[in-house]
């Protein structure tokens, strides 16, 4: 549980915590800051804008650091990264350094959450990760066949032993009851996997059978009420793309 404190010699009484607080627990009494801990949701936000250090946030491990301006990434080079991603589907055979992954498990963990909830777990398939794939490709080779009646493009796919990661080295499976927060904290992760010149593959199709398969859950080891959101496969690219793809003229209403 986090808690603010406020240091009243340092306080200047300025109402920026107050005016920033989305729980409105900050109120200005006699010139100082307090934080009534009615209605905290632990976001931070009054730490970040005290302009004199006066105000602190308890209950978390992590530390804070200081900054003198927001970090902007440059507008063309960031559409330009939008623009050229693909999704991989060919991976090489180079292993992921477990500093990377920390990185990427990080970014995701910086993500926002809505209500600062901070609910988003993520789960690092490395020794059980062929044993889940081969579950996950029996399930689809028997509904295949149903499912080609219904489904055009299931008519010509081809579900091999590596179908649903590719043969990438490293694949996390994020969670969450709050959907929007772990997509959040999924497309950071996307993007810092691809700053470190990773490739990434969503995989909706190894995320419904995790949904379906107690077997899969089991072997994993998550019991309980544990939500998977979507499946980051990832690893180094095996193919290099040369141009832009065609998309739909966006739907766009102004009210």
């Amino acid at each position: 549980m986090s808690k603010v404190i406020i240091d009243k010699e340092k306080c200047t009484g300025c109402g920026l915590c107050a005016k920033d607080c989305v729980g409105f627990d900050i109120s200005i009494v006699e010139n100082k800051a307090v934080a009534n801990g009615m209605s905290c949701i632990g976001c931070g936000h009054c730490e970040a804008v005290c302009p004199n250090k006066a105000v602190a946030l308890e209950g978390y491990e992590d530390s804070v650091e200081e900054f003198e301006e927001q970090v902007r990434l440059n507008p063309k080079q960031l559409m330009d990264a939008i623009k050229t991603r693909r999704t991989i589907r060919q991976f090489t055979e180079q292993k992921v350094s477990e500093d990377i992954l920390e990185m990427i498990l990080e970014a995701g963990r910086l993500a926002p959450t809505g209500t600062n909830a901070q609910g988003t777990g993520y789960i690092v398939l490395e020794e059980k990760k062929d044993e889940c794939e081969k579950v996950a490709v029996g399930m689809f080779r028997k509904v295949l066949g149903f499912g080609r009646v219904f489904v055009p493009m299931l008519k010509t796919m081809k579900i091999t032993d590596n179908f649903f990661f590719k043969k990438a080295p490293l694949v996390i499976v994020v969670l969450g009851k709050d959907e929007v927060s772990a997509s959040l904290a999924a497309e950071n992760m996307a993007f810092m996997a691809e700053a470190n010149g990773l490739g990434v593959l969503f995989s909706g199709f190894f995320t419904m059978c995790l949904k379906m398969s107690g077997k899969i859950r089991k072997i994993i080891g998550i019991k309980g009420k544990v939500y998977p959101v979507t499946t980051l496969v990832i690893g180094y690219p095996a193919v290099k793309y040369h141009r832009t793809v065609h998309r739909k003229t966006a739907r766009i209403i102004k009210a």
